[in-house]
């Protein structure tokens, strides 16, 4: 029996899947790189996401380890139910623990896409972002292969990441973008991107949405995840953790309303 979905449900990518999502990036190690220091805690609390909560949208990167999520994802997860949304994003360089730099040469955002289906196991990713446009390459070279292998099977659905509203319309000049990831919480709570996302009926998924745990220690968990999901019925969250406990607490502050 599938578990019901914590803050209800919203449609990305052709799935209805939980409003509450669960965000990978801290199952690493220090500075986003490596492993994580507790494997097993990784894997169990994928697992715990998906099969205790109910959360059907499970976010990652290539650029987590850089790799390693994507591998902890399919060891936990594979073979992945079908209601669940894995989503993952390519077009960011780790040159160093801690360093990231966008990169959309369209050979390298080719090789990345293939090198996630691999690590993933999977046919086609049923969501890929392009983690940032890259300024030093043609906008439309990049939006192009991902086009192209959206084209050939390999991409079901294309979403941005970190882009402002003349993005968004530029490239829905050339292609459907399935859901906008920009930074939103009760810090960082203007970004025009979320009312543009709104007008054009685009998925807006709140990504650092208790600003790496800032907030949590400030306001509780609560408050904050309860302002972002009033903020409109197509906004998502994707807070993050590598420990099982504090993801039944975030389940719990999301189910028992706002302090």
């Amino acid at each position: 029996m599938i578990p019901a979905p914590p803050a209800g449900s919203i449609t990305i990518a052709d799935k209805t899947v939980s409003r509450l999502g669960f965000g990978t990036m801290r199952l690493t190690g220090p500075g986003t790189w490596g492993d994580p220091d507790d494997r097993d805690a990784a894997l169990s609390v994928l697992r715990q996401a998906v099969h205790t909560h109910g959360i059907s949208h499970i976010d990652t990167a290539d650029a987590y380890g850089p790799h390693t999520v994507e591998h902890l994802i399919q060891e936990a997860l594979n073979p992945y139910p079908d209601h669940v949304l894995i989503a993952t994003k390519v077009g960011m360089a780790r040159p160093a623990p801690g360093q990231w730099k966008p990169l959309g040469d369209p050979f390298y955002l080719r090789a990345c896409v293939e090198a996630s289906l691999r690590r993933l196991k999977v046919e086609r990713l049923e969501l890929c972002y392009l983690h940032r446009i890259d300024p030093e390459v043609s906008r439309d070279d990049q939006i192009a292969v991902l086009h192209a292998l959206q084209d050939e099977g390999k991409i079901g659905h294309i979403g941005l990441s970190k882009v402002t509203p003349e993005d968004i319309r530029y490239v829905l000049k050339y292609l459907p973008v399935a859901a906008v990831q920009n930074v939103l919480n009760t810090i960082d709570r203007d970004d025009p991107a979320l009312e543009t996302c709104h007008d054009l009926n685009i998925p807006y998924v709140a990504y650092r949405p208790l600003d790496a745990g800032v907030l949590a220690r400030s306001h509780g968990l609560a408050a904050p995840l309860h302002w972002l999901l009033a903020q409109g019925s197509h906004v998502a969250v994707i807070p993050g953790t590598s420990q099982p406990r504090h993801l039944d607490e975030i389940v719990a502050a999301v189910q028992d309303g706002p302090a």
